[in-house]
């Protein structure tokens, strides 16, 4: 009994310090200092050692070298550029300019992660609102709308999340057959959280914006507004430039689910395309690769090992033995029960415990009921949806969240955690509901109730 209080009282705290992060320590930190405490107690084994190790690095691996990516784009200016063309397509337009920032994040989540896009969108939009001279009020609408987008963007495709990346490994899940059963369900219900996000703010969207033209460098430095565009040589050179790299990263993110279908390791097509693009910035811009060793976030493979310590720490105690035991009855149901039943679970744990666990304790709960293929598979994007996107009800629900909060923080721009929760709370749970029953429809009347 004492094992099992120590466990549970050692992830308790863990999550806390998490939460909390006092002096904006790094979340790794508290993960390894619980995940030690966990295994003194004696509930990990060599065995779960080894299995997490073979779980964790291929995942922390992709996207570390995502990261990578996004870092190397950063320097040629990438986003920058693309935040300009939006200013400038936004044509005095506050409602064209909110579709258009919406559209960003989920293209910036879709081929890069939903974390490495906070951190990119997050300082750009709030640059780009400061040039435009919005009031606080009015920036809300592109702000908060831009990170619940940017964030739940993870759900279409298994590969712009650690976590997800993660449980595919668990279920024997290729990124292809995720894509396939989940990419129209949760491009779908990310329309649908647009478009409430849109009804909710609609009041505070300015109807008109100033006009200005934004200008764009190759280095990484902030775009200024400036009362002529630049030379017509330099701006066709730059969109040769990034049209450029548009299209490698793109060839890079298709080579994933294509080495994904064929059973090739995903990592190894992510390292190859982030060294290219190390190659090619220290060819063009005479910027050496060791950058990276101090802007690489390392600490993502640490996080993700010690988090799935404590999770192997409470399944070793029966914490997973307790959900199967209580709610496989429910899961073996219906296919419809069991997809919003485990949706809405996972929303409840992901806003107590982080996403995090709550994805990791789901998805081993899934693995010991004895389903059939579908039904598990079925239940677990069931599962993504209630973690990546009903998360989103409180900013302690997701790492990507709470690094938006410290930006905000960061940059002085005032959301407080009452202002977030007023939008999210009319606009998360029925985007869960849809989606959720969008997956069982695409399920049943397009797979037929069969897996690929």
């Amino acid at each position: 009994m004492s094992t099992t209080i120590m466990v549970i009282f050692t992830f308790i705290f863990t999550m806390l310090f998490i939460f909390w992060r006092p002096k904006g320590i790094n979340e790794a930190i508290p993960s390894t200092i619980g995940a030690i405490l966990v295994m003194l107690t004696g509930t990990i084994t060599v065995v779960n050692l080894l299995d997490i190790s073979s779980k964790v690095s291929g995942a922390a691996i992709t996207i570390i070298s995502t990261l990578v990516m996004a870092i190397v784009l950063e320097s040629f200016g990438f986003f920058y550029w693309v935040t300009a063309i939006l200013a400038n397509r936004a044509k005095g337009s506050g409602i064209r300019l909110f579709w258009l920032t919406n559209l960003l994040c989920f293209l910036m989540t879709i081929f890069f992660n939903n974390d490495g896009s906070i951190i990119i969108t997050t300082p750009i939009l709030i640059l780009l609102l400061q040039n435009f001279h919005l009031k606080n009020h009015e920036k809300l609408p592109y702000l908060i709308s831009g990170a619940l987008i940017a964030t739940a963007s993870s759900a279409p495709i298994g590969v712009s999340n650690i976590v997800n990346l993660i449980a595919l490994k668990i279920i024997h899940m290729d990124l292809y057959l995720h894509t396939a059963m989940m990419f129209v369900p949760g491009t779908l219900g990310l329309l649908f959280m647009s478009l409430m996000l849109f009804i909710v703010f609609r009041k505070n969207i300015p109807k008109k914006l100033p006009v200005i033209t934004l200008s764009y460098d190759f280095k990484d430095k902030p775009a200024h507004p400036l009362q002529s565009e630049p030379l017509p040589s330099e701006n066709k050179q730059r969109k040769t430039v990034m049209k450029w790299i548009l299209i490698f990263v793109f060839s890079i993110r298709i080579g994933l689910f294509v080495a994904s279908y064929f059973g090739f390791p995903i990592e190894i097509v992510a390292v190859t395309g982030s060294l290219l693009l190390l190659v090619w910035r220290w060819f063009y811009l005479k910027i050496s690769p060791t950058d990276m060793l101090k802007k690489t976030p390392w600490h993502i493979f640490i996080f993700a090992f010690t988090m799935y310590i404590l999770i192997y720490g409470l399944n070793n105690i029966g914490f997973t033995n307790f959900l199967v035991e209580h709610f496989e009855p429910i899961i073996k149901g219906s296919l419809l029960n069991a997809s919003l039943f485990m949706g809405g679970l996972l929303m409840v744990l992901s806003n107590l415990f982080n996403n995090h666990p709550a994805l990791m304790i789901g998805t081993l709960a899934l693995t010991h009921m004895g389903l059939d293929p579908i039904t598990v598979k079925t239940v677990y994007l069931a599962n993504i949806i209630g973690s990546d996107i009903g998360s989103l009800l409180l900013p302690i629900g997701t790492l990507a969240t709470l690094i938006w909060m410290h930006i905000l923080k960061r940059e002085k721009v005032e959301i407080s955690w009452v202002t977030y929760f007023k939008t999210t709370v009319l606009v998360i749970p029925p985007t869960v509901i849809f989606t959720l029953l969008t997956l069982y429809t695409w399920i049943e009347f397009v797979f037929n109730g069969k897996a690929l």
